[in-house]
């Protein structure tokens, strides 16, 4: 019996004649991973394949990735190769690892900080948008796990993944107190444009603007609290709506972008702001799209104009699971919202898509989009309404193929807090990438036409 692994040298099969009969040697080609492309933006499919292996044997495909700040992600799944010696992650299952069955994706969206890493890393936030991530794949005897190494390697490919296609430009704004980055898709446009708005976590987030460029929209991300181009003190929100309606006008009156077709998208604190601009004051967007946050505002505000007073929510509606991490979810429960700062939603005009993760630990997603539903209907409404709802996902709904933390360390002072956001590897997974087709045929429909 030949043994299952013998590691050969990369040669050709070679064949020759004694005695007037060919023979041809055992050699065979060394094994070999592929990934193609091997540079594509994050929302891309990628194929991954092994070659030349001994057939029906088992082996690990071992995916290892560095973020921004130096920390190392990995995952692995089990295989075992076919009868001709290949694996090919689109059509083969894993019988092992990080995820289970077949899931082409599967090591990307299941990377999770390596043994050893940091307390409470979120998931892999990309800080440096016009640098891709590097994933390192590798190829392993058997059904290992990468923390057992050595293994025997025998094979490995890198692969780019970028948010920022080729010609996109990167454009940093800080006029009239403006403070952002605007994204502009290659050639001359003009281009249908979104105003991005993240949560409460503060500072300039700029993957997914850099990713709408790509995609062929002008995205200009704002920033609204925790920047040190911004009014002080940091841990407030020290802007109000003739800051947000700036942002929106420098937008419409950029000369690369249609000034009637300008969208806003919000993720958690983000989706009160884009729900108050849509019906407070006097902006008129295209279309609105929610990703799991309150239809009011989760801190007390200091004035009309929606400048808060304090940045740290209610503590008595704070809930901790066993280990003592905190989940804010109860605070933005609609009978616990700041009576003052409710939105009325009733004088929305625009296209609304709501996306709720079911196992939100850090919102009342579903509460809040049965209110907005609800409010739709009694206003007449409901046909401006689209509602995407994912049993199993989390809060942090983002562009598809990333990795979600169900955890993540939230503060270090005045205490140290892990926050809990929600979301189990597989279904948060599915959540991203069915929301994000969505999300774009939404755009789509409503930006482009």
């Amino acid at each position: 019996m030949i043994p299952c692994y013998t590691v050969q040298r990369n040669l050709a099969c070679i064949q020759r004649t004694v005695g007037g009969v060919r023979w041809t040697s055992s050699c065979r080609p060394a094994p070999l991973l592929t990934a193609s492309p091997v540079r594509a933006l994050i929302d891309d499919k990628i194929s991954i394949r092994g070659h030349f292996l001994p057939p029906r044997c088992p082996v690990t495909v071992c995916a290892q990735m560095q973020s921004d700040d130096g920390d190392l992600w990995e995952a692995f799944a089990h295989f075992n190769t076919n009868s001709d010696g290949t694996v090919n992650l689109t059509r083969d299952p894993s019988v092992g690892g990080s995820y289970l069955g077949c899931e082409p994706m599967g090591l990307l969206w299941g990377l999770q900080p390596a043994p050893g890493a940091r307390e409470g890393l979120r998931q892999a936030e990309k800080k440096k948008v016009e640098t891709p991530y590097v994933m390192l794949m590798s190829l392993l005897k058997g059904h290992v796990s990468p923390s057992e190494r050595p293994s025997t390697e025998l094979a490995a490919v890198t692969a780019e993944r970028w948010y920022m296609a080729p010609g996109v430009r990167r454009i940093e704004i800080r006029q009239n107190g403006v403070v952002g980055t605007l994204f502009l898709p290659p050639g001359p446009g003009p281009f249908p444009a979104m105003l991005d708005l993240w949560g409460m976590g503060g500072g300039l987030v700029e993957y997914r603007s850099a990713l709408f460029a790509s995609r062929g929209y002008a995205s200009f991300s704002l920033a609204y609290i925790g920047h040190k181009d911004l009014p002080g003190p940091q841990n407030l929100i020290n802007v109000g709506d003739p800051y947000y309606k700036s942002a929106f006008q420098l937008l419409q009156d950029h000369p690369q972008v249609y000034p009637d077709r300008i969208g806003i998208i919000g993720l958690s604190f983000g989706v009160y702001l884009a729900l108050r601009l849509a019906s407070h004051s006097g902006i008129k967007p295209s279309c609105l799209i929610c990703i799991n946050g309150p239809a009011g505002s989760t801190i007390k505000l200091a004035d009309a104009d929606g400048r808060t007073e304090q940045t740290e929510n209610d503590q008595k509606y704070w809930t901790y699971d066993d280990q003592g991490n905190v989940s804010f979810r109860a605070v933005s429960l609609p009978a616990n919202l700041s009576p003052e700062s409710k939105v009325k939603l009733e004088h929305l005009t625009c296209p609304l898509m709501y996306i709720v993760g079911e196992d939100d630990l850090s919102a009342s997603s579903v509460e809040n989009a049965n209110l907005i539903e609800e409010t739709l209907s009694a206003a007449g409404k409901s046909q401006l309404l689209t509602r995407l709802s994912y049993p199993g996902a989390g809060h942090l709904i983002e562009p598809p193929y990333t990795p979600n933390s169900r955890a993540s360390l939230w503060s270090v002072k005045p205490q140290k807090l892990v926050t809990l956001w929600g979301g189990h590897l597989a279904p948060h997974a599915a959540a991203q990438e069915d929301s994000w087709k969505k999300i774009l045929e939404f755009m789509e429909t409503n930006l482009r036409h």
